[in-house]
């Protein structure tokens, strides 16, 4: 299992984000490096890519506040 984290370096100043929608839906499979949601922060939106290949299992709808670091979602093997 790989966990699907919000990275570090995607928040402004303000350390505001939200997850703006999720472009893979929950027991879908994913491939390594595809973009799986997008964060939307005050200044920008940031994309969050697949760590590795499986099935993404989500644990933070879209909509809701994420913080840096903050695990939203896992990827189990296929």
């Amino acid at each position: 299992m790989s966990e699907v984290r919000i990275p570090m370096e995607a928040f402004g100043d303000d350390g505001d984000a939200v997850i703006s929608t999720w472009l893979v839906h929950d027991g879908e499979a994913v491939q390594q490096g595809v973009v799986i949601a997008e964060l939307m922060e005050s200044k920008a939106i940031v994309e969050l890519i697949a760590p590795a290949s499986g099935v993404l299992r989500i644990e933070v709808a879209a909509e809701q506040p994420v913080t840096r670091g903050m695990r939203v979602a896992r990827i189990e093997p296929a």
